[in-house]
């Protein structure tokens, strides 16, 4: 048995800081001339979705999003990777997720992965900004594979049966992350949730989305282990 275990990168594995929803709000002022209602949270959210409903909350027609979009995550791009590359970004690894990543890569029965509502290359550039390679990460799905977050679970369920050549039961894929949305996503395929209160949603929200296991955070590491493997 082999358990695919799929992290979520902001607020889950990192905090970014808010260099993605700067270098975000920077591309749609050029491409849209608005950045969206103020109030509109980016949390559990991919980034083709965050532009989408952002600009139609704006008054666009999704014929004129999806003609921009292209230029506007190319220019998305270029913002977050001269942000994190220009100085204190603010992208800091969570406590507790240093020694939980070298646990699980350790074991023989845990595949390593993500699933992101960031697009690819963006993952890439967050993940080395906190100081995390992202090869360690073998498998996943990204908002750059859909802009739906539930449609995500298959897809990096797909691709870890490909990668290993065996097929995965949905009870065996776990998705680690710090909003009802990454709690819920998963429920179509049967994995289980494992929710850590390092984003912006307490404890209390998340266990009231009944995911397998709720945490603080992740330090105290032979529990987290616990919640993870033997899920």
């Amino acid at each position: 048995m082999t358990r695919v275990v799929l992290f979520d990168i902001d607020g889950t594995l990192l905090a970014s800081g808010g260099v993605g929803r700067r270098a975000m709000e920077g591309a749609l002022m050029v491409h849209f001339g608005t950045i969206g209602p103020t109030h509109y949270r980016y949390d559990g959210k991919t980034d083709k979705q965050i532009a989408r409903e952002s600009m139609r909350m704006a008054g666009f027609a999704d014929a004129d999003i999806d003609a921009r979009l292209p230029a506007l995550l190319d220019d998305y791009l270029a913002r977050l990777e001269h942000t994190v590359t220009s100085g204190d970004h603010g992208v800091r690894m969570h406590l507790g997720i240093a020694a939980l990543l070298d646990a699980l890569e350790a074991r023989s029965d845990v595949l390593l992965g993500l699933l992101t509502g960031n697009i690819a290359p963006g993952a890439s550039i967050k993940l080395r900004a906190a100081g995390l390679a992202p090869e360690r990460f073998r498998v996943g799905a990204f908002g750059s594979d859909h802009e739906l977050r539930p449609q995500l679970p298959a897809i990096a369920k797909a691709r870890a049966e490909a990668l290993m050549g065996l097929a995965v039961p949905g009870r065996d894929v776990i998705i680690i992350g710090d909003t009802p949305a990454d709690v819920a996503c998963g429920r179509g395929i049967g994995a289980r949730a494992v929710a850590v209160a390092t984003g912006h949603y307490s404890a209390a929200d998340l266990a009231a989305h009944d995911p397998h296991a709720v945490f603080e955070d992740f330090t105290d590491l032979d529990a987290s282990l616990r919640a993870i493997c033997d899920a």
